[in-house]
């Protein structure tokens, strides 16, 4: 999930923390004359139902109101975890929007969304974050099922400008029957990095009419803020709005400045100012990221006797901070913290909190394969000057650390939240000879599309991609990498690996960023699948792979199964078909990239389990081999782009069975590729035309479906193909 202010997510959705003793795990003590309670009505929050009773307060409640609700998300930040420092910092604003507007005739649209508990809160959801019974009932972005408050689903960042505009302009032709008020898009600074931001920006003033554009400048992203237009802003914060250039003046756009922008009393001025206004406005008001923070032991604090105590002595529970002190352009906060340990102002801890019964926990796939690749890549940088590491934002999530990219200088870049413009800068760079690497979220890397055709793949640019978080999690519906296959797999030129070990992903990054003109480089661009929590949790446990342990042949072992030439038996020939697949199989030097790993030659049944499938692939060989007495063939495909024909002709002599597990949408997914081979390589003798049964996910969104329930609604347990395979004999 992006950060605070409408900055973007960076599914951090992973609990798991390392780096903290277990014992300092505990819930802060909040002092009990501010803390909300559940069906209590001497707090003003347990009696919100709707926004018409924040319009109701009398006007020196809302400073109490807001010191409430702050309250209220420190205590939940630690119980359940979330997106707590970017709703810290918009509690005056959202208060404020509530008492001025009126929700839902007037839309208020928020980008990327993860800051919108407070605004949960206000309309009729407040109980989901005061009782820990109702924790599960709202999700950590706006969400139309559940209220009429939310105008869209929206997890992704930069839209919400054009999203207000098509509300705008509906109302506008339709008139008064639109039913349709005032309408208001709330970005962040972070969010305003991402090129359909300026699209909107750009389209807003050319359509004129009521748009109000609340622009919270908390001075902070994901990680730090990157681009040409954060010093413009920070002179604008220094002048108090008047200083030039002003990028909303130069699109034609009004403007507000509002420097308290944690004072709910002169936002209530701003909006009220702008409320029913003729033409588009900027409202840019600068807020404090984490505001809150600052009033709690941080985990230093708590490894000393000298601890300061907790202190809220503030109106609404915000303090003073230092941490807001740097030049510009500013690119890393002056702090290296882990989630559990968020503070106020420039802090990257505080884009996602785990709750601290996570506190202790080891690093989840997400930061334990992406801080093997930075290790495995930093010791290159010196001898190959092209070689660099882009992120689009959500490094930290990913594994590349603060120290990492202190020390990686040059060869770091963030681009802040600008997938489109990261890959087409990669392109770019291979294209002046670079080796470059980008790293995101499988979801995100969906906003990039077109420039993986074109810019990547079109002109066969040597572009590795680190994919995280693809196949199935427990993510929200607006973050979930079952997809990832399906479209990375039928990009042509690309090859997509997918592998189950650290020793295979590590392999697989060294060849894909080998440099130009190397032997065995690949001539095109190259995607490789981060290994998830299976693969992680087989490394940490050799028993869940029951069949190998983890021992694998240096080399894919192809050849292990007796050959068939397929062209004997009525059928395509091998070569031809691999030809025929994927533009990087042609190149010998790239070919035992591309081969598939036989780790068990058997009969009767053909385990294929690709990527983080695989464990399950041989636990369900020994589950057959207990059980049944069968000893099933079991492969690893390592890749998802090509079919290794060898191995699928060799697979006619002995089998009855092929099986293919994914951890992705079934759907135009890799396993109907196996199955459309063998339909379109029908051999006269029936005998030798196995049958394919497929498992893996159906085309649907979830949201924040456990791993393991999605397992046993897609079948893809032991037991549930051990039954299937049984039930064919």
């Amino acid at each position: 999930m992006r950060n605070a202010s409408g900055n973007g997510f960076d599914s951090s959705d992973s609990f798991a923390v390392s780096g903290a003793a277990e014992g300092a795990a505990r819930l802060h003590d909040i002092p009990p004359s501010i803390t909300p309670s559940h069906g209590d009505d001497s707090h003003l929050l347990s009696r919100i139902a709707s926004p018409a009773d924040v319009k109701a307060l009398a006007p020196d409640e809302l400073a109490e109101l807001c010191r409430e609700i702050r309250a209220t998300l420190l205590a939940y930040g630690h119980q359940h975890g979330g997106h707590i420092g970017s709703n810290l910092g918009m509690v005056e604003a959202t208060v404020a929007l509530h008492r001025v507007f009126d929700s839902p005739r007037d839309r208020i649209v928020f980008d990327v969304s993860h800051q919108s508990y407070v605004h949960k809160m206000l309309t009729g959801r407040a109980a989901a974050y005061l009782d820990p019974d109702r924790f599960s009932e709202v999700t950590g972005f706006t969400n139309p099922d559940e209220s009429k408050h939310d105008q869209f689903v929206l997890g992704h960042t930069g839209t919400s400008i054009s999203l207000a505009c098509g509300l705008a302009k509906t109302r506008d032709m339709e008139g008064p029957n639109s039913g349709i008020g005032n309408v208001i898009a709330v970005i962040g600074d972070g969010s305003l990095s991402s090129g359909v931001a300026f699209e909107g920006l750009n389209n807003a003033a050319e359509q004129g009419g009521n748009l109000i554009i609340v622009f919270n400048d908390n001075e902070m992203s994901i990680a730090g803020d990157f681009g040409g237009m954060y010093g413009p802003l920070a002179r604008l914060r220094a002048s108090g709005g008047t200083a030039q250039p002003n990028l909303f003046n130069a699109f034609g756009l009004d403007y507000r400045y509002v420097e308290a922008g944690n004072d709910v009393s002169a936002l209530v001025a701003a909006f009220e100012e702008v409320r029913d206004i003729d033409h588009p406005v900027v409202v840019h008001i600068h807020t404090l990221k984490g505001a809150g923070y600052d009033g709690e032991e941080t985990h230093a604090d708590r490894q000393t006797a000298s601890a300061s105590p907790v202190s809220f002595d503030s109106p609404t529970g915000v303090h003073p901070t230092d941490n807001v002190n740097h030049s510009e352009p500013w690119h890393s906060d002056h702090c290296n913290l882990s989630d559990h340990e968020p503070h106020e102002g420039q802090c990257e801890a505080s884009h996602w909190q785990n709750p601290d019964a996570a506190i202790g926990k080891p690093d989840d796939p997400r930061k334990h394969y992406g801080k093997m690749a930075m290790a495995a890549l930093e010791p290159r940088f010196a001898a190959e000057p092209g070689l660099v590491v882009i992120s689009p934002a959500t490094p930290g999530s990913n594994g590349i650390t603060h120290e990492f990219r202190e020390r990686a200088g040059a060869h770091y870049v963030d681009t802040g939240i600008t997938e489109s413009h990261a890959v087409a800068y990669a392109a770019g760079i291979a294209r002046a000879g670079g080796t470059p690497v980008v790293a995101t979220t499988a979801s995100f890397f969906q906003r990039a599309y077109d420039q993986f055709f074109q810019e990547m793949s079109l002109n066969r640019s040597r572009v590795t991609v680190l994919d995280f978080l693809g196949g199935l999690s427990g993510s929200d519906n607006t973050h979930s990498g079952a997809y990832d296959v399906t479209m990375f797999s039928n990009i042509p030129g690309v090859t997509m690996l997918v592998p189950t070990s650290a020793r295979d992903y590590l392999a697989d990054l060294a060849w894909a960023t080998a440099p130009a003109g190397s032997a065995d480089a690949p001539a095109g661009p190259a995607v490789i699948r981060v290994p998830g929590e299976a693969i992680l949790a087989a490394e940490r446990d050799a028993t869940l792979l029951p069949v190998t342990g983890g021992q694998i042949a240096d080399r894919p072992q192809s050849a292990s199964l007796p050959a068939s030439a397929s062209s004997a038996s009525g059928g395509i020939s091998a070569a031809t078909v691999r030809g025929t697949v994927s533009v990087t199989a042609q190149h010998a030097g790239a070919r035992h990239m591309l081969d598939w790993r036989v780790n068990q030659t058997g009969s009767q049944v053909a385990i294929i389990g690709l990527g983080n499938a695989y464990p399950l692939a041989e636990q369900t060989a020994a589950a057959l081999s207990d059980d049944y007495g069968i000893t099933a063939t079991v492969i690893d495909p390592r890749q998802c782009t090509s079919l290794d024909s060898d191995v699928l002709e060799s697979l006619r002599d002995g089998h009855q069975q092929v099986i293919t597990l994914e951890d992705g949408q079934l759907e135009g997914g890799w396993g109907e590729k196996v199955t459309a081979y063998y339909a379109n390589h029908h051999v006269s003798d029936g005998s030798r035309n196995p049958r394919v049964l497929n498992f893996g996910a159906a085309k649907e969104f979830t949201d924040r479906v456990s791993l393991g329930e999605l397992n046993e609604r897609y079948g893809l347990t032991v037991e549930q193909v051990t039954e299937a395979i049984t039930r064919c004999f």
